[in-house]
C-alpha cells in the first residue's frame, strides 16, 4: 500500500480492504496527551479511512471532522459507523482540494494518522493545518519509522531526518512511542522565521554565475526543494560553457525535479549581485511561465524531496539558500522580510502573466464580492465584476487568502517605515470599490492613479474595459518595484507603473491630450496637488482621501474650469504621504506628555499658560444632544466642528480618564478649542444604562478649562446645537453633507462663494453648510485671541 494517487486507493476500499487497527497504546496516548476541552473540543481526522479513529475522538467527546480523499472509504466509514454521534464524513484531498468544508474556528485537535508519508508537499500540508489550531491545541502525526519498516514498504514511513523535519517551527514535539510507531505531538507556532543562508562550503573560482528557475503550479504556489544541506533551494545551479541563463535554469530544472520547460517559456526578469564567501557571484533569477511533466527527485544524494510552498508561508519555512531567498523576493516583492542586501537588475523581459490559484481563491474571491456588493458599495455591473475578476491574492502574496479576501475593514498592509507606521498597503475591498464607482468610468476611460500597489490599478483597468489604461505613480522605487513585478505576474497589461512624486501627476508624455478622464488617489491627502486638477479633462471626477481638520472623507470632485466640485463624500482612512505634500501636524505636549494637542490646519496656537489652566477648575457645560449606541454620528459632527470653529484642535489623552483631568479615553482624542491660556473640547458623557445596548444612552458635554473657559464652551456647544439642528440625520448615512469647492491657492476673497474657508497650501476648499448663513470671505483660521472674539 504504497500508492499515493487516488484511483488506487479507490479499489482499496471498494474490495474491503483496511488499515492497520488502532491500538491500545495509541488510545492511551491520544487520552492522556490530547484530552477534550472543558466544554467540548473540535477534532480533525485527516486521512479517515474507514473511520476507526474518528469514531474513538467522538467516544472521547470530541465533534469530530472526518475527512479521506477516497470517495470509497467515506463511504464505507458512513456506513460502518452509522451509529457514531458528532462524526462529519468529508471526502476532502487536504493536499488540493478548496478547504471550504472544514470548521471555519478551527480545531482542539488534529490527527494525521499513517497518513503523512504519503503527502507530496509535507511542509505544506503541515504548516496549513498548524494555523487550523486553535490556541493551546495539538497536531498529532502519528507514522511507522523506516528503521523498522521493510525495504519495500519505506515509503509508508519516515526517517529520522523527516521526523526533525517535521517538527520544525514548533514550540513543543513530544515524541512518543505506540507500539513501534512514532506518535508525534506538535503544539505552539507552526513556523519558523525564514533565514537566508549560505552553503557551508567555501565557493571556489574567481567569480560564480549560476540560474535559478522560479516555477509555480496550477494552484500558485512555488517549487522549493529540500536539500541534504538542510535549507530550502530553488532549482538551478552554475551555467555552463556558453549556455546564456534562461537555458541553464531550464537545463538545471529538468536534472533536478524532471519538470522540463520550453527555453521560450523561461524569462530573465533580475540579475543579483552578491558574493559568496567573499567570491563575486551574479545569479539570474530566471521565471518559467509554463512546464510539464511529472515533479520527482532524479538527484536524491542533493536533495530529499521537491514540494510547493504557498507564497504567504515563505516568510516561516525556516533555512533558505541565500540566492533562493533573494530570487523569490524579487518575483514576489515583500513575501520574505529582513533579507541581506543585495545589488539587484531587473530586467524589462517580455514576460506572459502567469496563471494558477486554487479553488479557494475563487471561492473567497466571489465571497467578498458578494459582501462589498451586499454592502452596497459596487452598485455597477462593471465594478461587480472587476471585484469578481481581479485576483486580489495575487497583490498581497505575503498572507493568506482569508486575509486577503477579508470583505470587511482589513486592509492588508504591505509597508512600513522605520517606525512601524504603514507606508503602503492593500486598501479594503468595499472602499476600492466605492471610490471605483464614483469615478463614474466609461468604456476606454485613462485614469490616472497616485500610490500604487497593483490591485486597485487592476480594477480600474478591468472597469475601463479593453480601451481603458492607466497610469498609477509612487514614490516609493521597492513599492513600484513589487507594483511591476505583479503587474507582469497577474494584470492585465494595460496598467503602467511609474516610479515619481505622485503630487506631480503623470510624466507629461503619458498624460493624454485633453487630459486624463479621472483621477484617484490611494493616500490621505492633506492638500490637493495642482497638478491633479491641471491633469484631468473638463468634467472629469478626481476621488481623492482629504484631510479636513485631521479627520479624512474620500471626497469626490468633478472639475468644472480650474474649480472642483465636491459631489460625494465617504469616510475613510488611509496611509499618509510621502512626497512633496508630505505634512508635519504641529503637536504639542501638556501634562508631560499626558495629553497632546495637534493643529490639523497646520498653524500652531500659543498655549503659553494653558497648563496652569488645566490644573484649575474644570467648566462643564451639558449641551442636550442625545446619542444612543444604535446610531454614531460622531464622524459628522467631528467634520461640522473642524470647518466652521476658529481655533479648532484636537485634543488627545495618554493617560487612563480617572488618572487625567480630562475625562477623555486614553489613546482617544477630542475636538477641541483654544484660547489665552484656555482650552473646550467635547466628549460624550453616558446618562443612561441598561442591559441592551439600545438601552444606553449619552449626551455631548462641553468642558473647559482657564479663564476664557466659558466663553470657549460656549461656542463649541453652540456649533453642536447647530450641527443637531441643521446636518444631524437619524440614519448615519443621511447627515447632511456639506457644499463644497476647492479653489486654486491665490484665489481672491472676492472670487469665492460665502462660505467657512479652509486655507492650504495649493487651494482654498469652501464649505457651505445649511443653516450656516456666512459672507465671504470666512477663513476657519484664526489666531488664539481671535477665537474667543468673534461670533459662531
Amino acid at each position: 500500500m504504497t500508492y499515493t494517487a487516488r484511483e488506487p486507493w479507490e479499489q482499496h476500499y471498494e474490495k474491503g480492504k483496511g488499515w492497520r487497527p488502532l491500538g491500545e497504546r495509541e488510545r492511551e496516548l491520544l487520552t492522556v496527551h490530547t484530552p477534550v476541552p472543558d466544554g467540548g473540543g473540535r477534532a480533525l481526522d485527516v486521512g479517515c479511512g474507514t473511520g476507526e479513529l474518528a469514531a474513538h475522538l467522538a467516544g472521547l467527546g470530541y465533534a469530530v471532522d472526518a475527512v479521506d480523499f477516497a470517495d470509497s472509504a467515506v463511504a464505507r466509514a458512513r456506513e460502518e459507523r452509522a451509529d457514531v454521534a458528532n462524526v462529519r464524513w468529508l471526502q476532502l484531498d487536504i493536499e488540493r482540494d478548496d478547504p471550504a468544508p472544514l470548521h471555519e474556528e478551527g480545531y482542539d485537535l488534529i490527527v494525521m494518522r499513517l497518513v503523512y508519508p504519503f503527502m507530496r508537499d509535507r511542509g505544506r500540508v503541515l504548516h496549513g493545518l498548524g494555523e487550523r489550531l486553535r490556541v493551546g491545541g495539538a497536531l498529532v502525526v502519528i507514522t511507522p519509522l523506516a528503521d523498522d519498516t521493510p525495504e519495500e514498504r519505506r515509503a509508508i514511513a519516515l526517517d529520522e531526518g523527516e521526523i526533525a523535519l517535521l517538527g520544525g517551527g514548533w514550540e513543543v514535539v513530544e515524541r512518543l512511542d505506540a507500539d513501534g510507531l512514532a506518535f508525534l505531538v506538535l503544539r505552539g507556532p507552526c513556523h519558523t522565521n525564514t533565514r537566508a543562508i549560505e552553503r557551508p562550503r567555501p565557493a571556489t573560482g574567481h567569480a560564480l554565475t549560476g540560474a535559478l528557475a522560479v516555477v509555480t503550479d496550477d494552484a500558485g504556489r512555488v517549487l522549493l526543494g529540500r536539500s541534504r544541506r538542510g535549507m530550502l533551494e530553488l532549482p538551478g545551479g552554475k551555467t555552463s560553457g556558453p549556455e546564456d541563463f534562461a537555458a541553464a535554469a531550464v537545463r538545471e530544472l529538468a536534472e533536478e525535479t524532471g519538470l522540463v520547460a520550453d527555453p521560450r517559456d523561461a524569462h530573465v526578469v533580475t540579475m543579483l549581485a552578491d558574493d559568496s564567501h567573499g567570491v563575486p557571484r551574479l545569479t539570474a533569477v530566471v521565471r518559467i511561465t509554463a512546464w510539464t511533466g511529472t515533479l520527482a527527485n532524479p538527484e536524491p544524494k542533493l536533495f530529499d524531496r521537491w514540494e510547493f510552498f504557498e507564497l504567504h508561508s515563505l516568510a516561516c519555512v525556516g533555512d533558505v539558500f541565500a540566492p533562493a531567498a533573494l530570487a523569490l523576493e524579487a518575483v514576489w516583492p515583500g513575501v520574505i522580510p529582513g533579507l541581506p542586501p543585495v545589488t539587484s537588475y531587473p530586467i524589462a523581459a517580455d514576460q506572459p502573466p502567469v496563471p494558477g490559484e486554487p479553488a479557494e481563491a475563487a471561492r473567497l474571491r466571489a465571497s467578498m464580492a458578494q459582501t462589498v456588493i451586499d454592502g452596497g458599495w459596487a452598485p455597477s455591473e462593471p465594478v461587480q465584476g472587476a471585484l469578481r475578476t481581479v485576483p486580489r491574492h495575487r497583490f498581497a502574496p505575503e498572507v493568506d487568502l482569508a486575509a486577503a479576501y477579508d470583505g470587511g475593514d482589513r486592509a492588508v498592509v504591505t509597508r512600513y517605515d522605520q517606525a512601524g507606521a504603514a507606508i503602503s498597503s492593500v486598501s479594503a475591498a468595499w472602499l476600492q470599490a466605492d471610490m471605483i464607482e464614483h469615478l463614474g468610468l466609461e468604456p476606454g476611460a485613462l485614469v490616472f492613479e497616485a500610490g500604487s500597489g497593483g490591485y486597485n490599478a487592476e480594477l480600474i483597468a478591468h472597469v475601463a474595459g479593453p480601451g481603458g489604461r492607466v497610469v498609477t505613480v509612487d514614490i516609493d522605487p521597492w513599492v513600484v518595484r513589487r507594483t511591476r513585478r505583479f503587474l507582469t505576474e497577474a494584470g492585465s497589461g494595460r496598467v503602467t507603473a511609474v516610479e515619481a512624486d505622485a503630487a506631480l501627476g503623470a510624466p507629461a508624455h503619458l498624460v493624454p491630450r485633453g487630459g486624463f478622464d479621472a483621477g484617484l488617489i490611494t493616500y490621505n491627502c492633506w492638500d490637493i496637488a495642482p497638478a491633479w486638477r491641471e491633469q484631468l479633462a473638463e468634467g472629469g471626477r478626481l476621488v481623492l482621501p482629504l484631510e479636513m481638520g485631521g479627520y479624512t472623507r474620500a471626497v469626490t470632485f468633478e472639475r468644472h474650469g480650474e474649480i472642483l466640485h465636491a459631489r460625494h463624500f465617504t469616510y475613510c482612512g488611509f496611509v499618509r504621504d510621502q512626497g512633496r505634500q508630505a505634512r508635519t501636524i504641529p503637536v504639542l505636549s501638556l501634562l508631560d506628555g499626558g495629553l497632546t494637542l495637534r493643529f490639523e490646519h497646520g498653524t500652531a496656537a500659543d498655549t503659553t499658560g494653558l497648563e496652569e489652566a488645566l490644573r484649575g477648575p474644570r467648566h462643564e457645560v451639558a449641551t442636550g444632544i442625545i446619542m444612543d449606541s444604535t446610531r454614531s454620528y460622531f464622524g459628522s459632527l467631528q467634520l461640522y466642528a473642524a470647518t466652521t470653529l476658529p481655533g479648532f484642535c484636537r485634543l488627545a489623552a495618554h493617560q487612563d480618564p480617572d488618572e487625567a483631568v480630562t475625562g477623555i479615553a486614553k489613546d482617544r482624542d477630542a475636538p477641541a478649542v483654544v484660547g489665552e491660556a484656555s482650552l473646550a473640547y467635547l466628549i460624550h458623557v453616558q446618562t443612561k444604562d441598561g442591559d441592551r445596548p439600545q438601552d444606553k444612552e449619552w449626551e455631548w458635554t462641553v468642558h473647559a478649562f482657564g479663564r476664557q473657559g466659558p466663553e470657549l464652551a460656549d461656542r463649541l456647544t453652540a456649533t453642536v446645537r447647530a450641527w443637531d439642528r441643521h446636518v444631524r440625520a437619524d440614519d448615519n448615512d443621511q447627515h447632511t453633507d456639506p457644499v463644497l469647492t476647492a479653489h486654486p491657492a491665490g484665489t481672491p476673497d472676492g472670487r469665492l462663494p460665502a462660505g467657512d474657508v479652509l486655507d492650504k497650501e495649493h487651494c482654498r476648499l469652501v464649505f457651505r453648510w445649511p443653516g450656516r448663513d456666512v459672507p465671504p470671505p470666512r477663513p476657519v483660521e484664526h489666531s488664539a485671541a481671535d477665537a474667543v472674539t468673534e461670533g459662531v
